[in-house]
């Protein structure tokens, strides 16, 4: 198979379903900031290259950018609801049942950097998964936590996508 072939065609795809990009985005930042769901999908290597992807179809940057962040946005507030609701029990669910170790280290990084740890921790793999699941358990204030998980999606969503579609300009024209 070409590689040429493959780039011009995933590329055409693209152009074609532009008006999917925010949407299509939102739903991939929501699985990656979803508890459960984030350890079970990786999205993090696909959205760096989906800046890549969305510069070369011509898709405005801060369409993808918005998608990206409410995807992100929300996945953490589900996850802090559920962290509310459920409390400790939530742990027992696979796949975290399966990872003590991150749960320990969630709680651990918590408890050290109290509400920013909702801002830093969206920006530590494993994490991700976790810490707004914590948040919800531990009880921080509703209106604390959905301020650090905005701001921290917000920066985020670039940190992933800037550098694909920054880059594509200088390499592919």
């Amino acid at each position: 198979m070409d590689i040429e072939f493959l780039k011009t065609g995933i590329l055409e795809f693209v152009q074609n379903h532009r008006s999917y990009a925010p949407f299509v985005l939102g739903l991939m930042t929501f699985a990656e900031s979803l508890a459960f769901v984030s350890l079970l999908l990786p999205t993090m290597t696909i959205l760096i290259a989906a800046g890549f992807v969305l510069a070369a179809a011509d898709i405005p940057f801060w369409q993808a950018w918005a998608g990206a962040v409410c995807g992100a946005f929300l996945g953490n507030w589900l996850s802090y609801e559920i962290g509310q609701r459920y409390k400790k029990t939530a742990y027992e669910l696979w796949p975290l049942s399966r990872n003590p170790k991150l749960i320990a280290r969630g709680e651990s990084f918590f408890q050290r950097f109290g509400p920013w740890a909702v801002f830093l921790g969206r920006f530590f793999g494993p994490i991700r998964a976790v810490i707004a699941l914590i948040a919800g358990i531990f009880l921080m204030p509703q209106v604390l936590f959905q301020a650090a998980n905005l701001a921290s999606a917000s920066v985020w969503a670039f940190v992933i996508l800037a550098p694909g579609a920054g880059l594509a300009h200088y390499l592919l024209w």
